[in-house]
């Protein structure tokens, strides 16, 4: 089987196209089902982020394969097939198992480095595992990816950064914050500490993963108090209590965000959150309660930050007076100052990731000779059970001890012989010489049908998949 990538990203793709054919809950489930069940396709794997949207497959024909994924991407996201191809990526092979350890290293991140995608790639493959989409060469470079990605967070100067979109965002935010006190004031420079938070009243709209890491954040920040809103209060009082802050109802929205002067949202909620009324009535709301409380407003704006794919926040928002306003388009533009892993640190992960992929390509090769290891040795114990029957016939009886220890004696000496040429068969296969399958076919005469049949019955197998847990412990 080979591989396949089909895929857009941030890289090419502009935020409303991203936002469009962002997947997530059941609209993912049906992709995924779709893919894995259509022609020339084996297997199936959707990465859907708030930065790409891309399907992995396992192929039997390229131009089949690439068609019907494009035609289902097209279909499940109402984008026409038109639209998309413009901004649409194709790798294949050993390019398409590149892309995706260089996804798993963070290499081809919005902040080169961050760690997020591990743990979404994680999620991506716990779902095609839990839905029965995973063949065995899918499920195989679930562990190589995962592997590579633990690689380049512990093993190099990207990984030691630690940054994230949550915390580059916050960065960004923290200085429109700090900028001569007025939200959307100027940065006072690429390297503004999170204290600029400490004391800030924060909201956090959204209870999932980007949404705990933002509370975590804020909150060691100093940020007080820090309220959490969520369409499920039990899911909001959760992640609330793990800073000692509260939990508030999306009817309270309007009144939360006046109060604030930190808005971050990631909800993964299919239409906008917080509309342009919703702030202009937030403000009214602002100015009145400071208006009758007979003192100034401690901060005269507000400040979003957008996480969210489909974007949470309506982007005219960001054209009222006293707002600022950061979304996905907005850090994309910046270019992310706060984080720069260096060449250095680059190349360390690069070098991580040709290692991984020569380790990857020479097992894959290395396993397309095991047919013919199999069709020998099942040769070779036809040959010895047919010499046992025989020397039996012509011995008559013998001591049922003395047979067993003369057929011992006959299948050992087999597989000292056979060991050392499927060994090196296997070493030589690794390193791209595939002429001495040949030529062991050739050698022990072997029925070309044994050795399609052993193959057949090897891709059938249901594999084991790979699951987080066991990764880690290969790695530790």
């Amino acid at each position: 089987m080979s591989v396949l990538v089909v895929g857009l990203s941030h890289k090419g793709a502009p935020l409303a196209t991203l936002e469009r054919v962002a997947l997530t809950g059941d609209a993912l489930d049906k992709l995924l089902h779709d893919v894995a069940r259509a022609d020339d396709v084996a297997g199936a794997l959707v990465l859907s982020t708030c930065n790409r949207v891309e399907i992995y497959a396992e192929i039997d024909q390229f131009h089949g394969a690439v068609s019907a994924i494009c035609e289902l991407l097209s279909r499940h996201t109402h984008v026409p097939t038109a639209e998309l191809t413009p901004y649409l990526y194709v790798h294949y092979q050993d390019r398409a198992v590149q892309h995706l350890l260089a996804v798993a290293c963070g290499l081809d991140s919005m902040v080169v480095g961050e760690s997020q995608i591990l743990g979404q790639l994680r999620q991506a493959f716990k779902l095609a595992r839990e839905r029965g989409t995973l063949g065995r060469t899918l499920s195989d470079l679930g562990s190589v990816a995962l592997r590579a990605g633990k690689r380049a967070q512990s093993e190099t100067s990207v990984g030691a950064a630690g940054a994230s979109l949550v915390s580059v965002g916050l960065q960004v935010a923290a200085r429109r914050l700090d900028g001569n006190g007025v939200a959307g004031g100027q940065s006072t420079g690429p390297d503004t500490p999170p204290r600029a938070l400490a004391g800030k009243r924060v909201l956090v709209i959204g209870a999932g993963a980007m949404s705990g890491l933002a509370v975590a954040s804020v909150a060691r920040a100093g940020a007080s108090p820090v309220v959490v809103v969520s369409r499920t209060r039990q899911r909001a009082q959760r992640l609330a209590a793990t800073v000692g802050g509260r939990a508030a109802d999306m009817t309270d929205l309007v009144g939360e965000i006046a109060a604030a002067d930190l808005v971050v949202t990631c909800t993964g909620a299919s239409g906008h959150v917080i509309s342009t009324e919703m702030i202009n009535q937030a403000s009214r709301v602002r100015t009145d309660r400071w208006a009758d409380s007979g003192t100034p407003s401690p901060a005269a704006g507000l400040v979003l930050l957008d996480l969210a794919m489909p974007r949470d926040v309506e982007p005219g928002v960001g054209d009222l007076p006293a707002v600022a306003l950061t979304d996905l388009q907005t850090l994309a533009a910046d270019g992310h100052p706060a984080f720069d892993p260096g060449e250095r640190g680059i190349d360390q992960v690069r070098r991580i990731i040709a290692e991984e992929l020569a380790a990857h390509v020479s097992a894959t090769r290395a396993a397309t000779v095991t047919p013919t290891v199999v069709a020998i040795r099942a040769k070779a114990a036809t040959v010895v059970d047919a010499e046992l029957a025989r020397l039996a016939g012509r011995l008559g009886e013998l001591d049922a001890a003395a047979m067993d220890e003369v057929a011992k004696a006959m299948r050992r000496v087999t597989d000292k012989l056979l060991h050392e040429p499927t060994v090196r068969v296997k070493e030589l296969a690794g390193a791209g010489a595939n002429s001495y399958e040949d030529a062991l076919r050739v050698l022990f005469d072997l029925d070309p049908a044994a050795v399609q049949a052993v193959a057949q019955a090897d891709a059938q197998l249901v594999w084991p998949q790979v699951t987080t847990d066991q990764v880690d412990r290969e790695e530790r």
